[in-house]
């Protein structure tokens, strides 16, 4: 199967440059995964589909203030150093704008409290450095990061909280798991008052989310790796469901990528964390999800090949094609999809 096979056609106009006015006020395409069949709704109807029993499965990750700015200590030129993966030790791999001017040996401050060294330069280009810094590191970045947005996104966002979902909680992800930013607080218990499990896992959003499929067949592209947890109790709430014949729903890919990613390692859904690159594209067979709610993805990206996967291509392309005529509006803050 060609990524070429994945591609549409966007008006740029469409691709979503801040949020809607209301969280549950986007606009949601309802699609039958098995018919093709497409509804037309608003996401407060959401609560409309889920059945008593079923449970709800969400991302509670929360996006870090990943990039800094900072110079180095012989030039005052301006370095941007973008915070990809905590290895340990006060070591993180980073993105570093202009990389070539920071080889290893090279000092970077960011402000009297806050500096970085590299340590290491890796194959693809990313740097290994370790932070110096008086203080809890967490709160430093707090002050002096910024909450990083899709290169799509190109007006400034006014309130930086519209980029973390309602329920975010464990900080680590470089990329807000965006199928839940159309939740509220009201809306969720709503849910949970109709007899709906509210259950949390946490994978940790990395920046190949952005990344295109370079390769010309898709199964040559290699997945980045992100880390998840799922605890024993959310394990239980799924099996549990899944137990009395009721819905595992799931909100966004990277739901679907944390069961999915359990499953195929352990035979069954138990409490587990690790890395995964599993790469989800048709042919793939699921066992753990029902349904899913997901936004609007790029052209010929893993995204739109996973949510393809989870019904047909030809149904999503169908159904992103009509998404595009009726003014839906695409991508992080853009309008969902729920594939029943």
């Amino acid at each position: 199967m060609n990524t070429e096979d994945f591609d549409y056609y966007l008006p740029k106009e469409q691709i979503a440059q801040h949020p809607s006015d209301r969280r549950d006020f986007s606009r949601m395409m309802v699609v039958d995964r098995k018919t093709g069949e497409i509804e037309e709704k608003h996401f407060y109807d959401i609560i409309d589909y889920l059945e008593e029993g079923d449970c709800l499965v969400m991302n509670d990750t929360r996006v870090i203030p990943a990039r800094l700015f900072g110079h180095r200590e012989d030039k005052q030129e301006k370095i941007e150093v973008f915070l990809l993966k905590d290895v340990g030790d006060n070591n993180w791999e980073v993105l570093v704008r202009p990389g070539k001017k920071m080889k290893i040996g090279a000092h970077c401050i960011f402000s009297e409290e806050l500096s970085c060294d590299v340590i290491d330069i890796k194959e693809d280009g990313n740097r290994i450095v370790k932070f110096n810094f008086d203080g809890i590191f967490e709160e430093i970045l707090d002050r002096l990061g910024n909450v990083p947005l899709p290169p799509y996104i190109t007006e400034k966002l006014e309130d930086s909280e519209r980029y973390q979902t309602v329920y975010a909680k464990n900080p680590g992800s470089v990329a807000a798991p965006t199928a839940g930013l159309h939740f509220t607080k009201e809306l969720l218990k709503k849910i949970e008052d109709k007899g709906i499990k509210l259950v949390y896992i946490t994978l940790n959003v990395g920046l190949g989310t952005f990344r295109p499929v370079s390769e010309d067949n898709i199964e040559d592209h290699k997945m980045h790796s992100e880390f998840y947890t799922l605890t024993k109790e959310s394990a239980d709430i799924i099996n549990e469901t899944r137990r009395n014949g009721k819905r595992v729903v799931a909100t966004g890919t990277t739901s679907i990528r944390t069961l999915e990613s359990v499953y195929k390692k352990c035979g069954e859904i138990r409490a587990d964390s690790g890395w995964t690159d599993i790469f989800i594209y048709p042919g793939f067979k699921y066992n753990v999800v029902d349904c899913l709610i997901t936004n609007f993805h790029l052209p010929k990206s893993t995204l739109i090949m996973l949510v393809s996967a989870f019904s047909s291509r030809e149904i999503i392309l169908n159904a992103y094609k009509k998404a595009v005529e009726d003014g839906f509006r695409f991508y992080s803050f853009g309008d969902c999809m729920f594939l029943k």
